[in-house]
């Protein structure tokens, strides 16, 4: 009983002081949250969580943790507030991953960002085409800004946007679905000027038939 008692203090304790620190340092909303401030939170429950149920660490010990931790990040945001590089250095800059239309491939590998990873936070943003965009921002929160292209109404929608190839990798089960060849997709490659599928990066069917087509880039 003792010890439920113990554990029941230290709990409360732990959780008034963690909801204090949370309501001083939650400022920023969740969909703003960088991958520091993600960091700090998940710290400070960790430090909390230690507290209750690790006995030799006192309640002193870890409400002095997780107070320090907190001073720490406020120190670490107002230097960041008041510097531009500091910004930079603890939160990161925006980059550009989709330029003029088209796929930039350092960008994309310099983030560890694959064209799965990149169609789907294009979906996040309702564009089911990466042929619609014109400029692709990743930020520093992991969002994904995005700048359609302008384009003339159509009337009717042929297909539903496709991926033909991924990563410089051709995806047969699409094709399948399709009802179409590969001699089919190098015919339409080389109508675009494209000589060989090793030569592309990423292939898209348009919802007019025609395709999207990103060059492969030497990444080394």
């Amino acid at each position: 009983m003792e010890s439920v008692l113990v554990t029941s203090l230290r709990t409360l304790v732990g959780f008034v002081v963690l909801l204090m620190l949370t309501r001083i340092l939650g400022k920023k909303q969740i969909s703003q949250m960088t991958f520091f401030t993600y960091i700090t939170g998940i710290a400070l429950g960790n430090i909390a969580g230690d507290m209750v149920v690790h006995r030799d660490i006192t309640v002193l010990d870890g409400v002095t943790g997780m107070v320090l931790w907190a001073v720490l990040t406020l120190v670490v945001e107002f230097a960041s507030l008041k510097s531009s590089k500091a910004r930079v250095l603890l939160d990161g800059e925006p980059t550009i991953v989709i330029k003029e239309g088209r796929v930039l491939e350092r960008a994309m590998a310099s983030n560890r960002l694959n064209m799965d990873d990149l169609s789907m936070l294009l979906r996040n943003k309702d564009v089911f085409s990466v042929g619609e965009v014109d400029y692709a921002i990743l930020e520093p929160n992991g969002e994904l800004s995005v700048l359609k292209k302008v384009k003339p109404p159509q009337n009717r929608r042929r297909f539903l946007p496709t991926e033909l190839i991924v990563d410089g990798q051709l995806v047969e089960r699409n094709l399948a679905k399709l009802h179409r060849t590969r001699e089919w997709l190098e015919s339409k490659l080389r109508q675009e000027g494209v000589e060989s599928l090793e030569d592309v990066f990423f292939v898209e069917l348009q919802e007019d038939g025609s395709l999207y087509v990103d060059r492969r880039e030497d990444l080394h």
